[in-house]
């Protein structure tokens, strides 16, 4: 079996790594992109010829052009839990299967997170931002987040095992979730002293934290997203930032490329943010570039491997 392995020399490190790669000259023959650039479209698929499957970075989506003129492909493997930069449909149309990894990133997402609403409830990075700028930093007092209520609008593996944190933590935990129930919104947003985003993002979902949400929310309360950039209404955010509403907000996500957060948004003093690194760590992305050793392990010895998203319609494969 023959591998493409779309991650690039700069992407590779962080997303991939010497040991994954290990593992898979183990059961295929892997082509590497060796440059820097993430290619894409038709570029991706004249470098893929002759493979029977693309390991793919975020960089290097599944798109009707690629599968058009990759004839020899059969499936496109995304190495990650997103799935969003790969049209299935295209793929399934072509015969092409397609397969996620799972959630490796839960413990270094929680992780972050918990950082940040030490951050915030502390003032760390105003007071580094003030004493590298020469000044003397205000001496505030800061929120205790023993006794105090944390709120998780979004209850999935991430949600569950942040307030498994936050409980052992002593704080008390409200969840939300669109599509399960649980606490209701309201309540969740009016009694918590910290909102933490991790809804998943649907057309549904989109922009659910506007200015009527933020509105809903304590005053002098903290706004984290941890989720996806199209969640939160940033015009919004910044309105109630700019009223005092909000004593801050952080986040790993936005609406910039690559779901990075808003330069103009992380530029603020009452924002802390980072560049979609939440689940950046050697364990989170090894856990998902291992998942897609044993994708091509599965598919070399004629399987259909573990997460497969259009298994019916991968008809390239030949498996009866």
């Amino acid at each position: 079996m023959r591998v493409y392995l779309s991650h690039g020399t700069l992407s590779f490190p962080g997303y991939f790594g010497e040991r994954a790669l290990e593992a898979l000259s183990r059961h295929a023959e892997v082509v590497r992109n060796m440059g820097e650039a993430e290619l894409r479209d038709e570029a991706l698929a004249e470098a893929a010829q002759g493979c029977d499957a693309i390991i793919a970075y975020r960089g290097s989506p599944g798109t009707e052009a690629t599968f058009a003129n990759s004839p020899d492909l059969k499936a496109f493997l995304r190495c990650a839990v997103d799935i969003s930069t790969v049209d299935v449909t295209a793929a399934s149309r072509h015969g092409i299967l397609v397969t996620q990894a799972t959630p490796g990133f839960v413990d270094a997402v929680v992780e972050l997170g918990i950082g940040f609403m030490v951050d915030l409830a502390r003032g760390v990075s105003r007071s580094v931002q003030d004493y590298r700028a020469g000044r003397i930093p205000e001496v505030r007092a800061g929120l205790q987040l023993r006794g105090a209520t944390l709120g998780l609008v979004g209850y999935g593996r991430i949600a569950r095992r942040m307030a498994e944190v936050a409980t052992a933590m002593g704080m008390r935990v409200l969840a939300h979730d669109p599509s399960t129930g649980t606490h209701s919104l309201a309540e969740v947003l009016g009694e918590a002293d910290i909102v933490v985003c991790l809804a998943l993002s649907t057309p549904e979902t989109r922009h659910m934290m506007n200015a009527a949400a933020f509105a809903a929310m304590r005053r002098g309360a903290c706004f984290i997203n941890l989720s996806r950039g199209e969640l939160v209404d940033e015009a919004a955010l910044e309105a109630a930032l700019d009223s005092g509403h909000l004593a801050g907000a952080a986040m790993d996500v936005g609406s910039f490329p690559d779901q990075m957060p808003n330069p103009r948004l992380a530029a603020r003093a009452d924002v802390i943010a980072t560049p979609h690194v939440g689940g950046l760590t050697p364990a989170a992305a090894e856990h998902q570039a291992m998942d897609t050793v044993r994708q091509i392990a599965a598919l070399a010895a004629g399987r259909m491997p573990e997460g497969a998203v259009n298994a019916a319609q991968a008809t390239r494969l030949g498996f009866a």
